[in-house]
């Protein structure tokens, strides 16, 4: 059982413990739409995934049981090759485990003792002599998610400790993120003491106070995903506090102010954007707003029905062949109808990755920097 059903939930935790009034305020908007095509690619991942391990791990379960959620839309090669890259990732761990370590799928954990109400479903938990490991997927390849001090996986960790820690002897406890459609696979290792001085110094203090008459909120990145993102007026004193710059005197910005300005340009952009989401909605709802009005936007002409249109050109004397284009499939649409691997041997040698276009990024990103300016501003020009 998932656990979008908790008040508290362990997938939105970064942005509860870190903005307690979020889960009042959410309360007061509605929460988002969660039946997105996303969103049923991911639960139909999922749900192979663990029919996988589970064809994996017991013999009485066949590999035939299989072909019922194949048959589904969102099934493509990608996906086999994805569920496949989880299933040895977690048959791998086991492994390395040693002799009698358990494996449990889809396994329910509850970590009430620190959040009232709070419950999960971890997609695997594997159990050794002094380590209980927890393992994720994630499906998604838009954002890359990381196991260090994820709370999401933490609290899952908290949870099965709390189910097996009476039962079995171990002393450290790590939590993987399988995210196979970015090749990223990153693990956190922690003592149980550690886990359970975050849970007693962070988590339940934070959870305590998400239930107080006035939780404290504030503006982060775990604002992303909140129901009520658009109208915090927390958030929004952020924002205009950022937009207001204390320039220097001089006709030109100095580079430390263009510096600075930059730091604050994707939260500033985020916030706009979901301000006009928001007000869009609203109206189209019957709200009013001073000033404002509902148009048509620019459309783009389209045909509506090509069989016919194609028909009445050849009337017009002009032959098939020059009425239709003929066009590859792109490189990611290809992966997801063969599958990455298999089309990474079959077109070796005939698939490149240019350089990208330079952008600028904050110094801890991840990626190495472009050490000439001259080659960054060649690569620009063209």
């Amino acid at each position: 059982m998932p656990d979008v059903h908790s008040k508290r939930p362990a997938s939105a935790s970064y942005r509860w413990i870190n903005c307690p009034g979020s889960i009042k305020l959410s309360e007061k908007c509605k929460a988002e739409d969660t039946g997105s095509d996303y969103a049923k690619e991911g639960t139909l991942a999922h749900s192979i995934a663990e029919l996988k391990l589970r064809i994996a791990t017991d013999r009485t379960v066949k590999a035939d049981a299989l072909k019922t959620l194949t048959k589904s839309e969102y099934w493509d090669g990608e996906m086999d090759e994805a569920t496949d890259f989880y299933r040895d990732l977690v048959m791998e761990h086991l492994n390395a485990a040693g002799d009698g370590a358990e494996l449990m799928i889809e396994q329910r954990v509850d970590f009430s003792d620190w959040v009232p109400g709070g419950f999960g479903t971890s997609d695997a938990v594997i159990i050794a002599d002094d380590t209980i490991e927890i393992i994720d997927l994630k499906y998604g390849k838009g954002i890359l998610v990381d196991a260090k001090e994820n709370s999401q996986m933490r609290l899952y960790a908290l949870g099965a400790f709390q189910i097996f820690g009476d039962l079995y002897d171990f002393d450290h406890v790590r939590t993987t993120i399988c995210q196979p459609r970015l090749d990223h696979v990153s693990s956190e290792e922690l003592t149980v003491t550690e886990l359970l001085d975050w849970a007693n110094n962070v988590v339940e203090p934070a959870a305590q106070e998400t239930e107080s008459d006035n939780p404290h909120t504030a503006a982060g990145d775990w604002c992303r995903w909140c129901p009520a993102r658009a109208v915090c007026r927390t958030r929004a004193e952020a924002n205009l506090e950022l937009a207001k710059y204390d320039f220097q005197p001089g006709p030109l910005l100095e580079q430390a102010e263009i510096a600075e300005i930059l730091g604050k340009v994707d939260e500033l952009t985020k916030w706009a954007a979901d301000i006009q989401d928001y007000a869009l909605k609203q109206a189209l709802a019957g709200e009013h707003y001073d000033g404002w009005k509902l148009v048509e936007g620019r459309s783009v002409r389209k045909y509506t029905d090509e069989l016919k249109v194609a028909e009445a050109l050849q009337k017009e004397g002009f032959d098939e062949a020059v009425l239709y284009e003929r066009k590859l499939l792109g490189i990611t649409a290809m992966e997801k109808l063969v599958g990455k691997k298999k089309l990474a041997e079959a077109l070796k040698g005939l698939i490149e990755k240019p350089a990208g276009k330079p952008v600028l990024v904050p110094e801890s990103d991840k990626r190495e920097a472009i050490n000439s300016a001259a080659q960054a501003a060649a690569d620009f020009s063209d």
